[in-house]
């Protein structure tokens, strides 16, 4: 009877022993990098002076969309939701400042730190998404500008917004209930290995692939817009916007470099973090591949107060209105309000040939 019985519990013993095996495995590497405070105070700073330059900016970028810009189109519904999903994306990074301030130590409910986590990374994917489709629209008006034809109109814009949200948010609920695998109720953001819970591992796969997908329509969409605009500007040197679509090209690229810049390295970071999750691999390797991580998250996120610079310079209904809002005070109070409206009437002469570069986002 009593070899019996240890025949019965023999298995609950070898997998109690596997997962306190695996546990000890990820606390003694997973926490490496975080537990040895070299990254700690670079983070907190980084990500507060994120938060503060990128809520202002994506606030004040809202506020001109809904209130100020009356252009109805297809690409206005695609800005709006991306200041969105950049604002939500900014009411995550308090959390990692007093986490990564509290000396890496998580004091609220472990299913928080779940839920602020896979928002962050939610609304980070969902602005890569609407860059894609904003790449789409502008590449496809400047193919059929002649037919007035567009990619998407208002409504349509506004379902695919819609969908994508449903869409997203649907697929962080199973990320956030399946739990963290951890003992440790006051670490958070941290390295996992996914042995035992692979499915996790293959659906960040899927948002890598589609990440690079989006990054090749935004090459291939922004590359042909603004060789195509060259191309114009170069064999019609006398055409009267030809200083304009040189312009215009130009910043086509400049929204390339910024996308790059912020998302590229991240992403090929996260092929050997992520394969290091379901492999057996050494401590320094895994120790190495996080801090890498960490720090590439970081240009993520500075996307988010990018966002804003890219509408100020490229957009120029947008660069209009802010620079109406900024100057029309400090006109005022110069000269009494005298001539404020001949300024009003100057500026939108000047501005309106500029409207045509909202084309480049």
């Amino acid at each position: 009877m009593a070899e019996d019985n240890f025949t019965n519990t023999s298995p609950i013993i070898s997998t109690n022993a596997e997962i306190q095996k695996q546990d000890h495995l990820t606390i003694k590497c997973g926490n490496f990098s975080l537990n040895d405070g070299s990254l700690r105070v670079p983070l907190a700073v980084f990500y507060l002076l994120i938060f503060l330059f990128g809520l202002t900016g994506n606030l004040l970028a809202l506020w001109v969309f809904l209130r100020l810009h009356s252009k109805k189109n297809s690409v206005r519904v695609f800005l709006i939701n991306l200041a969105l999903a950049d604002l939500l994306l900014m009411i995550c990074l308090p959390f990692r400042v007093a986490y990564h301030a509290n000396h890496d130590s998580w004091s609220l409910h472990p299913v928080f730190c779940r839920v602020v986590g896979n928002v962050f990374y939610m609304n980070m994917y969902i602005s890569i998404f609407l860059l894609g489709f904003i790449s789409i629209d502008r590449y496809v008006k400047l193919q059929r500008v002649s037919s007035r034809r567009r990619f998407l109109s208002s409504k349509q814009s506004f379902l695919t917004c819609c969908l994508l949200w449903v869409v997203a948010t649907v697929s962080i609920i199973p990320m956030i209930f399946a739990g963290g695998g951890r003992t440790d109720s006051n670490v958070c953001f941290q390295y996992k290995h996914l042995v035992n819970a692979k499915w996790k591992a293959y659906v960040n796969i899927v948002l890598v692939i589609l990440f690079w997908v989006v990054y090749g329509i935004l090459v291939t969409s922004y590359g042909k817009i603004a060789m195509r605009l060259l191309q114009v500007s170069e064999e019609r040197p006398d055409f009267p916007n030809a200083a304009k679509y040189g312009r215009t090209a130009r910043k086509s690229f400049f929204v390339l470099f910024l996308f790059t810049l912020c998302f590229v390295p991240y992403h090929l970071v996260r092929i050997f973090y992520i394969y290091s999750q379901i492999t057996d691999i050494s401590c320094r390797w895994i120790q190495l591949v996080d801090k890498i991580n960490e720090l590439s998250l970081i240009l993520s996120a500075f996307n988010s107060c990018l966002d804003p610079v890219m509408y100020f310079v490229l957009c120029g209904s947008v660069r209009k209105v802010v620079l109406q809002v900024l100057c029309k005070n400090s006109c005022l109070k110069a000269s009494g309000g005298y001539n404020s409206s001949s300024y009003d009437k100057g500026r939108n002469q000047r501005e309106q040939p500029i409207q045509s570069d909202t084309s480049t986002l």
